[in-house]
């Protein structure tokens, strides 16, 4: 009888062991889960620990030590607090008081100095790439890039061939190995808004394309800048990473990077009319320019306009259209 009572006793803490310890292992599980994916390798082209840029790779060689001596701080710190959590916990029928003390000179000096001294290692070379990062390169291609809401502006202004300036959404072509320097607004002087706001001015964004760089604002009356390099050809995805309202996770970009000869074919059929221009008197023309009216916020006569809306010159030409929701 006392054996069942004991085995009965057994059984029923069961349960609530297994109720307390779940909801830890429910999550460890799903942690485990998200870490997976069923895209590997250069499938997924948002990744910052897969660089296929000069500057992502600088960002990626300062954040991989960094992250060593983060983890091996953490074991000793989560490893102590555990360790002295057992040795030191309260026993079932133990009434022993902790002996009460007012501190360890020594010790408090210890883990003050050496915090500080990690600090002061990691912060080299994150000062350092911090400069470099924010440096501008020497003769790069200058683009300007307009945050609005909710898609993206690059404005190629004149430089290297390009005798007047070009207009674009969503889609940015760079050429392969060479340095890109970013001017990030939010604010679209065109529309009337300068750093005094306006009509073109919006709300914070924040521009990113994880494989190329890092991650920079695009603030209302402040020019950011941020650069950029690729040197493999390839279409590199980018988002804006800052809420900015409703559309927010739709503010999708694509950075098109083309050899030299590319890019300079690409820009000479930016800078001509539209391939197909449209017709009024058709029903296609008239639902776009007098039954929706299209035309109040877009243009697809002149590559050279900013409009409030992105232009449409040669929509044509680009892969994806509404700031890349949808394939063309």
């Amino acid at each position: 009888m006392a054996a069942d009572a004991h085995d009965d006793r057994r059984m029923s803490r069961r349960p609530s062991t297994f109720r307390r310890w779940w909801p830890a292992l429910f999550a460890l599980f799903a942690v485990v889960v998200a870490g997976c994916s069923l895209e590997s390798g250069p499938k997924n082209r948002q990744n910052t620990l897969r660089p296929v840029g000069r500057d992502a790779e600088k960002i990626d060689n300062l954040f991989t030590p960094v992250f060593w001596v983060a983890v091996v701080v953490g074991i000793l710190v989560v490893g102590a607090t555990i360790a002295f959590a057992i040795k030191f916990r309260a026993r079932k029928g133990s009434d022993d008081r902790p002996k009460q003390i007012h501190g360890s000179m020594p010790f408090e000096i210890g883990w003050t100095i050496v915090p500080a001294l990690i600090l002061a290692v990691i912060a080299v070379p994150t000062i350092s790439t911090i400069f470099d990062l924010a440096s501008k390169p020497d003769n790069p291609v200058e683009i300007t890039v307009v945050g609005k809401q909710w898609w993206w502006q690059f404005d190629y202004t004149k430089q290297d061939g390009i005798d007047k300036k070009i207009v674009t959404a969503n889609e940015m072509h760079i050429p392969t190995g060479r340095d890109v320097f970013l001017n990030l607004q939010a604010c679209d002087p065109s529309l009337g808004g300068g750093f005094e706001g306006g009509p073109g001015c919006n709300v914070i964004h924040s521009f990113w394309v994880p494989e190329l760089a890092g991650k920079k604002d695009v603030v209302p009356g402040r020019n950011n800048t941020l650069r950029l390099r690729a040197d493999d050809p390839g279409t590199y995805l980018g988002q804006c990473a800052e809420y900015c309202g409703l559309s927010h996770a739709n503010m999708r970009f694509r950075v098109i990077a083309q050899t030299p000869a590319d890019f300079a074919d690409w820009i000479a059929s930016q800078q001509e009319g539209p391939a197909v221009p449209v017709d009024e008197s058709g029903d296609a023309g008239t639902l776009f320019t007098k039954k929706f009216q299209c035309t109040n916020c877009h243009t697809t006569e002149d590559s050279t306009l900013s409009v409030y809306g992105p232009n449409l010159t040669h929509l044509a030409s680009r892969t994806t259209f509404a700031s890349g929701y949808f394939a063309l």
